[in-house]
């Protein structure tokens, strides 16, 4: 059988990371754990874009002041958004004085970014980088949907963009690791719903673990915690659901970063938090967290992406989907 699991020799550390969300966000069950919220979303800039690239400067600026490191001392800095191009990242982040890669894997950006990352310092072409994400809701709906003055209703299996940013620092020094990566293929089963994210990325994220598990021959018992972004409660279902029909019984230990970020019924978000930072900033302020202290030690994490952009969806196509998944560790 081929091999596709990356077994990283070189191990990179999660040297550390920076949260930065909207209001929102901040009211929501993990309000508390983010380093910085605006309470007006704005971010002191005069549109919804604007703000997205001044949330990953502040998110880069955070990370790197608590890591130690300056700009012109990092190696490489991947980063992503789900605007057009990347703007958020490509305008936010012009003034740090190191190698960009700009990235778009929709909400599976954070995952990809970590990945590609480690799989950099894992060959010993890079010592240090740095991985941006961020999504913010006003642009999002712009792009993909209705101006926020069109007040349109939103269905049951609709997912609340994210407005947030998370910042991560790979290098030599830290207390979780990266020890395992696996790039997601896309897979593509003919949904449609632009209001269905989470049908639409679920069979990503069933195809991603199931070559994981059938090629390491891990169980699901072997971690702490599954962890998905963003599936919200419709796709979480679905992939618990068919994986649970392949043998493969995540139940007691899967939880989606867009389920954590709000509280869906008492915010009135539907099927939970989607969107670039949602995953990067639950993972920014709980997951790697709770690694750093012990309190979980061997976790893995899917980002899952819908590939789609407002042409193709204008045109009918359907909604291509993809989830890399890495492995983080305890080095306590």
């Amino acid at each position: 059988m081929k091999k596709s699991v990356i077994e990283l020799t070189r191990k990179p550390k999660i040297v550390s990371t920076y949260s930065v969300v909207g209001k929102k966000e901040y009211d929501g069950p993990l309000g508390n754990l983010f380093d910085e919220y605006c309470s007006d979303d704005k971010f002191g800039k005069d549109s919804w874009e604007k703000a997205e690239s001044e949330m990953q400067k502040r998110a880069l600026s955070g990370a790197l002041k608590k890591s130690g490191f300056i700009d012109t001392e990092l190696d490489a800095l991947l980063a992503g958004d789900l605007l057009n191009q990347c703007i958020g990242s490509n305008y936010g982040l012009s003034n740090f004085d190191v190698g960009y890669l700009g990235l778009y894997g929709a909400c599976s950006t954070c995952s990809e970014g970590l990945l590609i990352g480690s799989c950099l310092y894992g060959g010993g072409i890079i010592n240090s980088c740095a991985v941006v994400t961020s999504s913010h809701y006003c642009s999002a709906e712009r792009q993909f949907r209705f101006p926020l003055e069109y007040g349109g209703q939103r269905t049951p299996t609709a997912q609340w963009t994210t407005t947030g940013a998370g910042a991560f620092i790979i290098g030599n020094e830290g207390k979780v690791e990266i020890s395992e990566a696996l790039i997601g293929k896309v897979v593509d089963k003919g949904i449609k719903d632009i209001t269905n994210m989470g049908a639409a990325m679920a069979p990503a994220a069933i195809n991603t673990i199931k070559r994981y598990f059938l090629e390491t021959r891990h169980a699901p018992e072997d971690f702490d915690l599954i962890i998905t972004g963003d599936l919200g409660f419709e796709g979480s279902e679905i992939l618990k659901d068919l994986l649970l029909k392949d043998g493969i019984d995540i139940r007691k230990n899967h939880i989606d970063c867009g389920l954590m970020i709000f509280d869906r019924m008492g915010q009135d978000v539907h099927a939970g938090g989607s969107g670039c930072g949602c995953s990067a900033v639950v993972m920014a302020s709980d997951i790697i967290p709770n690694l750093e202290k012990g309190v979980i030690n061997d976790v893995l994490f899917l980002g899952t992406g819908a590939l789609m952009s407002p042409m193709s969806l204008f045109q009918g196509g359907s909604i291509p989907a993809i989830a890399h998944l890495v492995r983080l560790k305890s080095c306590n």
